[in-house]
């Protein structure tokens, strides 16, 4: 069996492959149509199989691990950056070229427990890639804003440039509606979306847009996944850091995971706490216990994680007294 090592960019595939113990030469293909083709062929010649680990690399891994899976005699697995990143400084690896990066993704290949790589069905890519697109167009948006903020404050002298950033203004506001409609759209049209959907806006504190936003990507995750596992994915895990009897420092989530994830559940928790009675009474005891109030938040977004989770594979909607039982005097 081929395993083959693959550093991702937006031009180039730059592979390593070992089999049998013996180490080839590094060889580069283009990341495009014609080279995923040229790669399975070169991965798979003689009638071998491969597997093929590579990092998670948005636009740029996306279409290629799909060409591989869609591949006979290839498994792909597509690695967490930080998980790689962590394994180089771990061999304490000295440089970074895209030679070095594929033969440290072979390294992990090789040592770490391989997982198969699931994609999501098209329409669920097609839906992050949006709802994705809709969150750029926002930082924009707001960047633009600042600008045109700026520009007043300069009075004649901004007087242009003031007029160029509010047509701009204008232009990302009209694509940013253009985009919802298209993803609340695709979301109707697929009768499993749209239940999750009359599920998660049934949370005080999510309405449709942020709703969008978690189901584009909750939905590409393998669905025999638990509670715990969408909490590690999403980074809002704590990490505990103890050394022997003396240090004992606070736990801080690891942010190691989805940070599309996090920030689509901070407002929902923002505005849980002040809005419903259960998320209420729950941070208030978070408070009350010592928890500064963004740490509170915190939690409240992993512990909604968490309530997400089963209403979503137990069919239900919400329930504030399964979030945090209040006592009614």
């Amino acid at each position: 069996m081929n395993l083959i090592g693959v550093d991702v960019d937006s031009v180039n595939l730059v592979c390593l492959r070992r089999c049998n113990g013996k180490t080839y030469p590094i060889k580069s293909f283009s990341n495009n149509a014609t080279g995923h083709r040229k790669f399975i062929h070169w991965a798979t010649q003689r009638g071998l199989t491969a597997r093929v680990c590579m990092e998670a690399t948005g636009v740029y891994s996306i279409p290629f691990a799909l060409a591989l899976h869609s591949a006979d005699r290839i498994e792909v697995s597509v690695v967490n950056p930080k998980a790689i990143k962590k394994f180089a400084d771990a061999s304490l690896q000295r440089g970074k070229t895209d030679a070095l990066d594929a033969a440290c993704i072979a390294d992990y290949l090789e040592r770490m427990p391989f997982k198969p790589w699931q994609p999501p069905a098209e329409e669920i890519l097609e839906l992050q890639h949006i709802s994705r697109r809709i969150i750029q167009l926002n930082t924009e948006l707001t960047r633009e804003r600042n600008r045109h903020k700026a520009a007043l404050r300069m009075g004649s002298i901004g007087r242009v440039v003031a007029h160029d950033t509010l047509v701009n203004i204008r232009h990302l506001q009209r694509r940013i509606a253009a985009m919802e409609a298209e993803v609340l759209n695709l979301i109707a049209s697929i009768p499993e979306l749209q239940d999750d959907m009359d599920l998660l806006i049934s949370v005080n504190g999510i309405a449709q847009k942020t709703a969008s936003k978690l189901i584009a990507e909750l939905h590409t995750l393998p669905q025999d996944m638990s509670a715990s596992q969408w909490v590690a994915y999403a980074g809002l895990d704590p990490r505990p850091y103890e050394s022997g009897t003396s240090t004992h420092k606070p736990r801080r989530i690891t942010k190691a995971g989805n940070r599309y994830l996090r920030e689509a559940l901070y407002f929902p928790a923002l505005v849980a706490s002040r809005c419903d009675k259960n998320v209420a009474a729950y941070y208030q005891k978070l408070i009350t216990n010592g928890k500064k109030p963004l740490q509170a938040i915190v939690a409240i977004m992993r512990k909604l994680l968490l309530a997400i989770w089963g209403m979503l594979h137990h069919r239900t909607k919400w329930d504030g007294q399964k979030f945090y039982r209040v006592t009614e005097n």
